[in-house]
């Protein structure tokens, strides 16, 4: 991960331009920093991806996070291109081409530190310390807040599926230990039934859901497109569980079809999920 030491070096160093113009962003929670922090009139290119907020969708896109298209990235002649860990080698392929890259880590746990920093890194090499820690500060507090009030309440066990073969309960992949998401959903109460899987993001039987029993049953599991999900295709979702009677959640009617990508976009949406995720697992909170 990119220092905030090591991105102030680079500035000082010529390295990084210290008010880049020209900014490509290669992830959807890159995007909504950026825009956060009021930068939306200097990005230049996103990835296809990049839908929040509505404006990122006017920027010229440069493939996604896996696959992103070089040579669209160098016609943009960026002076910056903010990079997520990935697989790809995406920064090294960048620096072949003498453009300017900045990695971060949104995705580290403990993913409060993770967030914090990659503001404060984007920050620095954008010229706006103020905004990021401005920003900072008032997703600390949206967070504690929830905490507060999820403190008193009963804590609830919770599943929440980010993928499966659609139409099926088979394919199931949900929030393990190392996804952001987990240390989300406990600040809102909720005790992921899944969280002793060291992998971000297992893949699970249903067998091992009727296992664990959830009380709360979260699933976007085949809404990749969120912006397209109807209303029916909810209620499809919440048919399709409640085939298994044998489940707490199932019984007490608490399985939820969820279609929106801030609870998969670790960036300042994170409050938002947060309150989101406080008012599914404890509606008496409310």
């Amino acid at each position: 991960m990119v220092t905030r030491r090591f991105a102030l070096w680079l500035i000082a160093t010529g390295l990084l331009i210290a008010q880049p113009q020209r900014i490509v962003s290669t992830a959807p929670s890159i995007t909504e920093l950026l825009f956060a922090l009021g930068l939306g009139d200097r990005v230049v290119g996103v990835t296809r991806f990049c839908r929040y907020p509505p404006e990122a969708q006017k920027k010229a896109i440069i493939g996604d996070y896996i696959n992103p298209n070089i040579e669209v990235i160098a016609s943009l002649k960026p002076d910056l291109v903010i990079v997520q860990q990935n697989p790809v080698r995406l920064t090294e392929r960048l620096n072949s081409l003498r453009l300017h890259t900045l990695e971060i880590d949104q995705q580290n746990v403990p993913f409060e530190d993770a967030i914090y920093g990659s503001i404060r890194i984007v920050g620095d090499a954008t010229g706006t310390p103020a905004r990021a820690a401005q920003l900072i500060d008032t997703i600390r507090k949206g967070l504690e807040s929830v905490r507060a009030r999820s403190a008193a309440l009963k804590r609830k066990r919770v599943m929440f599926v980010v993928g499966r073969s659609p139409g099926r309960l088979d394919g199931l992949i949900v929030v393990g230990r190392a996804a952001y998401l987990n240390e989300v959903m406990a600040i809102a109460g909720g005790d992921n039934v899944f969280r002793d899987a060291v992998a971000p993001y297992p893949e699970i039987s249903l067998e091992s859901v009727i296992a664990r029993d959830p009380e709360v049953l979260l699933d976007m599991g085949d809404m990749s497109d969120t912006v397209a999900v109807s209303e029916q295709h909810k209620r499809e979702v919440v048919t399709l569980w409640q085939r298994q009677q044998v489940l707490t959640a199932v019984k007490q009617n608490r399985v939820i079809a969820i279609a929106s990508d801030m609870y998969v976009v670790p960036g300042p949406r994170v409050v938002d999920a947060a309150r989101a995720l406080l008012a599914m697992i404890h509606p008496e909170a409310q």
